[in-house]
Parts: C-alpha cells; sequence; structure tokens
C-alpha cells in the first residue's frame, strides 16, 4: 500500500510505501492538490481513561475498553499506556489483571504498549499527591511491585513514584533491571532526592509543574532540580489548564524539544459529556469548561484533553513547529520508554501506525482525518 499527504517536516508532499504493517520508504514525490498531512500515529504514556471508561477499575468491561481505545484512535493515538493511580493493593492488581485480559483478548489491544502505575509510593501531603487517595499512599514495596508486575502478566512499562518516600530509591535500580521506566511525580523530594533517584536510573519527570505545593522557595525547588536535570524527560499535560501557557513554553524551553513528552493525564470523563464520573477510589466531575474536579474539594484530577488538542497547543503556546510538536507526541515517548520502531520520524522499518490530519496555519487547529495502525495495514 502506498500512501500520500504532506511531510511535517518539508511541508512538501511525500509517499509512505507500507508491507507487512511496516514503513518500506518515505520519499518525495512529484504531486499537486495534496491537503492532507502524514505523521506517525502519536503515543499518549499517561491515559487513567477514556470515553467515560475507566481503567482504574477491575470490573470495567472488556468491550468498554475497546472503546474508548477506538474513541482515543479518532484523536491520533494509536499507541498508549493505560494508567493506574493510587489505591488499595487489591484495586490496583486486580485493574492491572483487567488491562492485562484485555491486551491479550481485544483485537484493539495491541494499542496497549505496556501499562504506567503512577503511585502508590508517593508524597503523602497535600499538593504534591495532587488527586490521589491519602488513605491509600504508603512507603515502596519492591515485593508489591512483583504481585502488581504478576497481576499485569508482566506489562507494567512505566512506574511513577517520589524518591522521599522511604524505599524509593532503594528499589529504583531494581525496577529497571526488570525493564521498568522510573519516573519522578506527586514528589516533595529535595535535590538531593532527585539526584540520588537519577543515579538509581529514574530517567522520567511525571507531568512535570504538577502534583505540586502552591508555594514554593523561589529558587531551590524540585521543579528547578528536575527542569536543570538533563537526564530526565519532562512530561508536560498541555491543555493549558494544568500548566498555564508560560509555564508549558519555559518548560519546553528549558528542556528543548528533544526531552519533552507531551501527554494529556486523561481521566475516564475526557471525550465525554459534562457530568459526574467515576475514577478509581475517586469521584471527578467534568464541567463545562473541560476541566476534571474531585467532587469533594474542587482539586484537578486528570484532565480531558486529547492528544490532537494537546500538539495544537504546543504549537501555540510553546511556538513549536508542526514537526516539533509532533514529535514529542511520537518519537519521544517511543524513545523514552524504549518503544522499538517508533523512535524516528516515517523512518523505514518502524511500524506503520500512520495519522493523517487537516492543519488550520492560521489557529493551528488539527483535525485527524483517519489512523491506521500498522497491523491494520
Amino acid at each position: 500500500m502506498k500512501y500520500r499527504g504532506l511531510s511535517p517536516s518539508s511541508g512538501q508532499p511525500i509517499e509512505v510505501e507500507v508491507a507487512d504493517g511496516r514503513i518500506c520508504s518515505a520519499a518525495p514525490v512529484d504531486a499537486k492538490d495534496i491537503s492532507e498531512w502524514i505523521a506517525p500515529g502519536l503515543i499518549d504514556i499517561q491515559v487513567n481513561g477514556f470515553a467515560g471508561v475507566d481503567y482504574n477499575s477491575p470490573t470495567t468491561p472488556l468491550d468498554e475498553i475497546a472503546r474508548s481505545i477506538e474513541v482515543q484512535r479518532g484523536s491520533g493515538v494509536t499507541r498508549l499506556l493505560p494508567t493506574v493511580i493510587t489505591g488499595s493493593h487489591d484495586n490496583i492488581r486486580d485493574s492491572l489483571a483487567n488491562l492485562a485480559r484485555a491486551r491479550r483478548e481485544l483485537d484493539a489491544g495491541e494499542a496497549f504498549v505496556g501499562f504506567h502505575v503512577e503511585g502508590p509510593w508517593i508524597a503523602p501531603e497535600d499538593g504534591p499527591r495532587g488527586a490521589h487517595p491519602s488513605e491509600h499512599v504508603r512507603a515502596a514495596s519492591l515485593e508489591e511491585f512483583e504481585r502488581f508486575q504478576e497481576a499485569a502478566e508482566g506489562n507494567i512499562r512505566l512506574l511513577t513514584l517520589a524518591p522521599e518516600v522511604p524505599g524509593a530509591v532503594d528499589i529504583i535500580d531494581k525496577l529497571v533491571e526488570r525493564g521498568v521506566v522510573v519516573s519522578i511525580g506527586h514528589s516533595a523530594a529535595s535535590g538531593k532526592d532527585i539526584a540520588a533517584a537519577i543515579r538509581a536510573g529514574a530517567t522520567i519527570s511525571t507531568h512535570l509543574g504538577n502534583g505540586a505545593h502552591e508555594m514554593l522557595p523561589r529558587h531551590d525547588n524540585y521543579m528547578i532540580h528536575q527542569l536543570a536535570a538533563d537526564e530526565l524527560w519532562a512530561g508536560l499535560i498541555g491543555d493549558a489548564i494544568h500548566l498555564p501557557p508560560p509555564f508549558l513554553k519555559v518548560a519546553v524551553r528549558a528542556k528543548g524539544v528533544p526531552r519533552t513528552i507531551l501527554t494529556t493525564d486523561a481521566a475516564p470523563p475526557a471525550g465525554g459529556e459534562p457530568g459526574v464520573y467515576r475514577f478509581g477510589h475517586l469521584e471527578v466531575e467534568l464541567t463545562a469548561d473541560q476541566c476534571v474536579r474531585l467532587t469533594s474539594n474542587g482539586r484537578l484530577a486528570g484532565s480531558a484533553l486529547s492528544m490532537d488538542r494537546g500538539v495544537e497547543n504546543l504549537m501555540r503556546h510553546a511556538d513549536l513547529s508542526l514537526e516539533d510538536a509532533l514529535r514529542t507526541a511520537t518519537v519521544n515517548p517511543a524513545e523514552s520508554l524504549q518503544i522499538e520502531d517508533r523512535r524516528e520520524f516515517l523512518k523505514p522499518g518502524d511500524l506503520a501506525d500512520l495519522i493523517f490530519f487537516e492543519l488550520d496555519e492560521e489557529t493551528k487547529a488539527v483535525r485527524v482525518v483517519r489512523t491506521l495502525s500498522g497491523a491494520s495495514n
């Protein structure tokens, strides 16, 4: 099969040839009247649920999980990490087991390239803990992780923890040895703690700028230490709600495009209608202004963002080019999580996950026209 579209790198028409689900070639072509752009499929490393579907419930039906994947495909997402947040041991374990069954049994399960466990080994205090339930925050335990990984059928690929939590730094290298990428998040860590986590093998900051105190020391604080650490990729929620546009722009400039990862941190209400939803142990409300908040205290609890809107926002608010904005949502997450076959931009040999979209050059609005995954080509 051959597909044509405008290249985000050159702005000129290219032809991508695909066979057996992989890209054979991608080369300029002499063609006119091509208005659609072509790019690799988007990868979201932090999705708590979507389209009313909760990945944090052990009883979520598989057909509902399949529907949520299909809705995300409509926004250009071809691969994602369903994310399970802080909760009771049983809820985390059983939710992971349900997701593993979905990955194994659903035709669309190939979209799950791994699972993200966010917590429960995070800061207990208000602010850094974010919306995570305080009663389930606890010390880090390799034994507990192994029970999670067994339930997940070996699919945990990313784990977020706070380095200052007892036992956390001590197990980072052991998690890395097991093939798990470790991210710093929901943390009030000192610079010393962050440095220790990096030495042990931590390589990402989870939704940097969020899960934090309202007030911080102006110079010596955990945001600055993570922004300054060249070893860390920075995950950024690009909804212009979690991060005001000036912070988003500064964070991207500090980390540089090569170390920036666009993510949604989407909660179950994302892609749905305003109203009240379940999110693991939590009750949240999607408001008319597209905020997801705890019904108990109004704190943000994930987002209603889709990845295509996030790409728009990086162009609008961080002054990124189309190609750079797409890189933060495609090759960067693939490289940071060591996802093979997706570390370059339309490179021969890569999986033929492709999206076709229209772009309004003035407003930066993106409209995904169709999405193809490698296995279906």
